[in-house]
């Protein structure tokens, strides 16, 4: 994923926040809004306030006229009936470019207009740009293209259909200029950076044929046609899936190929492929298998040369998997039950990616394989939250503390009181349930997806309810300074949240239908909360921005006045209430995934212990845009935490014993690995991917060469069966000692079929790939790129969701 953010707020006639504006829209004002009155009440500014945990939280030495002359609001002359997009551009550039986009169908043309707004100062004051692009229609789908490099390069697609195609505007200097080029097709999605050289660029026209630049789109050259899905690899490898008979919607029947110098040659890698994803360092192809409708993960950690069957169920045409993350070291991959249960289990892989065994069962996903509230917490490493459907029938968060060798519910708050209904009848469901993804498909009021972020330490912001999650109709916001162990009634009510200064300021505004003048703010991780009124006229609030990384001090409110006619931003620079730089004094030694301090084993996650150095909450200061996390590493000696439970293993719910499944008693544990199916002999624990421990707990493991051919359905579409033919064995052993007669012949012969699936992949070899980790900036997420449907997934890794 790119560590550059593009964030696009619709903020239409579907606004959340406004969901009455559609039928007051008619009587628009013209005109812009000349000016804001800003004048402030003494009371702006919440001299005290109480915690919600009962504290009294004392205010901040001149907050109030500090925030007051540092609130900048800025009245866009555009009216609030189209979408406005935002994009920042570089790190710590204070760039930010805001394009505002109008459009009605007209007949059989589309009529439209884009206004370009460009700030240098976080969004505190903006100018109109449009000039730049010729005052030319950039449809919304295709918004602000931003490179992942911070380099400043920027693209937007005008529509010029009108005088015969589209172009491209150009900018390699933070949006200061723009060159035009015109396009020699009609793009079908956003342009496409090379992650590892941003002046090269792919598309995929509306004819399905895919594009390349090599000069930052100033000359093209049609690379392939018929290409249905496409992504950058690493070392300028392209991914894509193909189809001569020019449907993508045939499922089951693509092509994957590779091209490793800009299509100049190619490289099939795989066959009957049903979809394609790229995580960590892991190419992962759904490959039909037989002759059914049945498919197989199939995984590669070498760009495709070779492919292992994941040992995982197959799965069916009403079912699907779902990698939910994948990183250098393993990959958590969910699979549908059959039927539809919107239900499946999570398997977690070797190091390999293709020896999988049970993590959690009766995971909850919808059922059209599109959203789940799987979240990998980027705050504490090892940290995953996700819900499960318990035997009872009801919905409970659950989270893993060591990559899904693991998973326990979270605890309730202390300062949070179960419904009366939930503590009479089931008492035993008073627990915390965190809402994400899910929630928000089932029509809840989560206005925002739990927060967390690398830099600051421990730290989760998240909407839940203490009950059944089904019995939540308005979520309170809980924080977690933790990474999840512990949790703190923070805000009653929704909200919408950001993290500024590395975790040394929160600021929150309520999510509601009616206007809005204040935001709240807390500088002790959300144990205490400061109002401020930044505006005498309320706003009909949209959306919440600031600048990705959360080291900004800068944040901007977005929406419009009472009369609806034209968009407004309030941009609120916090940097001044904070009145000093932290110091030494201001940082204090914290032990990650401590629970019991007199255990020598205490903080011993994933084999070693993290000692971080961390803001106390008590200090008022700025950590600065420079500030690093600073931990200390210990090893430990190794114990059965360390370890996932082996194929053909599970642990049951509250044990830490490994167990055989029920449906492997008593046979052989095989898998297929490069060619040759491999037993597995196992006391049921397999060490953790990326686990670091030494000595200790050390269980016998021992996988054992059956010397019996295996091969996969990437490369053998028609013939192959899931386990090898002994009677085909045979015959190959005869072949080759008689051909081994012959020194030329027999060599030859030798390395072409005895390879245990190589050959196929040699013959369509026609370049050597280097491979390379795809790791994405040390994020556990897998590739994010745009789809041939031209809009962003949320989870594009669901085999379900490729190819829509």
């Amino acid at each position: 994923m790119s560590a550059v953010l593009v964030c696009i707020l619709a903020l239409g006639l579907t606004s959340p926040a406004a969901p009455d504006a559609g039928s007051q829209r008619g009587e628009v004002l013209s005109g812009p809004l000349q000016g804001e009155p800003h004048t402030l009440l003494s009371s702006d500014l919440s001299e005290r306030s109480a915690g919600l945990s009962g504290q009294t939280c004392t205010a901040l030495p001149a907050a109030e006229s500090s925030l007051r002359n540092n609130t900048h609001p800025f009245t866009f002359k555009v009216q609030t009936l189209g979408s406005l997009s935002l994009a920042w551009v570089g790190d710590g550039s204070g760039v930010l470019l805001v394009l505002t986009t109008f459009q009605v169908p007209l007949l059989m043309m589309r009529f439209g207009q884009s206004s370009l707004y460009r700030s240098e100062d976080y969004g505190k004051t903006f100018k109109d740009v449009t000039s730049l692009i010729n005052h030319t229609f950039i449809q919304t789908e295709f918004g602000i293209a931003v490179s992942p490099d911070h380099s400043g390069k920027v693209i937007l697609t005008g529509d010029v259909s009108e005088i015969g195609g589209f172009r491209l505007f150009r900018s390699q200097d933070f949006g200061l200029t723009f060159v035009s080029t015109d396009l020699p097709f009609e793009p079908l999605i956003q342009m496409l950076y090379n992650p590892g050289d941003c002046n090269t660029l792919l598309t995929l026209s509306v004819m399905l044929e895919l594009w390349l630049s090599e000069d930052f789109g100033a000359t093209w050259r049609n690379i392939h046609d018929s290409v249905c899905l496409v992504r950058w690899g690493p070392k300028n490898n392209i991914y894509f899936t193909t189809n001569y008979n020019g449907s993508c919607k045939d499922k089951g029947m693509l092509e994957l190929w590779k091209t490793a110098d800009y299509g100049r040659s190619f490289q099939t890698i795989a066959t009957r492929v049903y979809s394609f994803v790229l995580g960590g360092r892991f190419v992962f192809a759904s490959i039909m298998t037989g002759t059914g409708t049945e498919r197989m993960i199939h995984v590669s950690v070498d760009g495709g040369e070779v492919w292992n069957m994941a040992q995982l169920p197959t799965v069916n045409h009403e079912q699907f998997y779902s990698i939910l993350s994948a990183n250098q070291d393993m990959i958590f991959m969910h699979v549908d039950d059959p039927g539809d249960s919107g239900v499946g289990t999570i398997y977690v892989s070797d190091d390999r990616g293709t020896v999988f065994s049970k993590s959690l069962e009766r995971h909850l996903y919808t059922t059209t394989g599109s959203e789940t509230d799987f979240t990998a917490i980027t705050s504490l490493r090892g940290v995953y939250m996700t819900s499960a459907l318990a035997e009872d029938g009801a919905v409970e968060t659950v989270i893993t503390f060591d990559q899904g060798a693991r998973w326990q519910t979270l605890r309730r708050p202390q300062n949070s009181h179960c419904d009366t209904k939930t503590s009479t009848n089931r008492p035993n469901r008073c627990r915390l349930h965190i809402h994400a993804s899910y929630s928000t498909t089932m029509k809840m009021n989560v206005p925002m997806l739990p927060l967390s972020q690398p830099n600051a330490v421990g730290l989760i912001l998240a909407h839940g309810s203490v009950g059944d999650a089904e019995s939540a109709l308005s979520p309170d916001v809980y924080v977690s300074d933790d990474g999840g162990y512990s949790w703190l009634l923070a805000l009653r009510g929704p909200h919408h949240y950001a993290i500024l200064d590395s975790g040394g300021l929160l600021v929150a505004v309520e999510h509601t239908t009616f206007p809005v003048n204040q935001i709240k703010f807390s500088t002790d991780e959300g144990q205490c909360w400061h109002t401020y009124n930044f505006t005498s006229d309320p706003l009909h609030f949209s959306g919440m921005d600031s600048e990705p990384g959360s080291r900004s001090m800068n944040v901007s409110l977005w929406g419009y006045r009472s009369d609806f006619s034209k968009w407004v931003v309030i941009t609120i620079d916090f940097r001044k209430l904070l009145t000093r730089d932290c110091t030494e004094g201001d940082y204090v030694h914290w032990l990650a995934h401590s629970a019991d301090p007199s255990g020598s084993n205490d903080g011993c996650v994933l084999g070693y212990k993290e000692t971080f150095l961390r803001l106390r909450k008590d200090s008022v200061c700025w950590n600065g845009r420079g500030y690093g996390v600073t931990k200390k590493l210990s090893p430990c000696l190794c114990t059965p935490d360390d370890y996932h439970c082996d194929f053909g293993y599970y642990r049951p719910e509250n044990s830490s014993d490994c167990v055989e499944q029920e449906e492997l008693k008593g046979r052989p544990l095989e898998f297929c690995l490069n060619g040759t199916t491999e037993q597995l002999q196992t006391s049921g624990y397999r060490k953790i991917p990326g686990d670091q421990c030494e000595g200790g707990f050390q269980p016998d493991r021992k996988e054992t060469d059956l010397r019996k051919m295996c091969t996969s359905n990437a490369l053998y579409p028609n013939s192959l069966t899931e386990n090898g033919s002994p009677n085909a064995a045979v015959i190959v052993m005869v072949v080759i000692t008689i051909l081994l007669t012959s020194a030329v012949a027999g060599v030859w012969l030798v390395k072409k079929y005895v390879c245990g699936g190589r050959f196929l992949v040699h013959r369509y070899s026609v370049m050597r790939e280097h491979v390379e980790a795809n790791k994405i900036e040390g994020v556990d997420d897998v590739d994010t790129h745009y789809m041939e449907t031209g809009k962003a997934q949320y989870n594009e890794d669901s085999d379900q969701d490729l190819l829509e």
